[in-house]
């Protein structure tokens, strides 16, 4: 009995989870229909609320955004806006961060969160997963020039974690994809990834 209930639960709770997350992402994004003006929104044009509708505008309006950046003309209005977001104090420092750190994780030359590597941690003799982010910049590499920048998720939520800089010789490379690696950390080790055999 137990044991039914159990795999039950097993086969369950990743459905519903899943559409819970599912369910939020639509949601927040149904709230961009608030932009329109109301005489535009789906309830007036369509007599009805549709959920999905705000997705699809906000996909939209991210590719057209692209492709209007993707210019001369575009890129100089993305200037022009910059400077003028730098001359306010507070917001010039949260802009220039977010924006550093979304260059760095989705530009395709980036190398951030291309690697998986052990490295021991919090003790020796104890290891973790941990994605390479960089070396490090400024000061720190003048002092530290064999080492690399590391993120260390926590799980099972490896949206936070811990930044270290450690020598490039107490890491241990992983032939293991950033994807199947979030996966194991996600699952506190439940789910292991297929073992891959060195590239010669």
């Amino acid at each position: 009995m137990k044991r039914y209930f159990i795999t039950g639960l097993l086969i369950w709770i990743p459905v519903a989870i899943t559409v819970w997350v599912l369910a939020l992402i639509v949601n927040t994004l149904d709230q961009s229909l608030l932009l329109l003006p109301e005489s535009l929104r789906p309830e007036h044009l369509l007599g009805r609320y549709i959920p999905g509708l705000g997705v699809i505008l906000t996909l939209l309006v991210v590719f057209i955004t692209g492709l209007v950046t993707a210019n001369i003309i575009g890129q100089r209005l993305v200037r022009f806006s910059e400077k003028l977001l730098a001359r306010i104090p507070v917001v010039k420092s949260v802009y220039y961060s977010v924006k550093q750190v979304s260059d760095t994780v989705f530009s395709s030359n980036g190398q951030a969160f291309r690697k998986a590597v052990l490295v021991q941690y919090p003790r020796e003799g104890s290891w973790t997963i941990a994605f390479i982010t960089g070396q490090p910049g400024g000061d720190a590499a003048r002092h530290l020039p064999d080492h690399v920048s590391l993120y260390v998720p926590t799980t099972p939520n490896p949206t936070s974690g811990f930044f270290l800089m450690v020598p490039r010789s107490e890491l241990i490379e992983l032939h293991m994809s950033v994807d199947n690696a979030l996966k194991y950390i996600v699952s506190m080790g439940v789910v292991s990834p297929p073992a891959r055999s060195p590239h010669r």
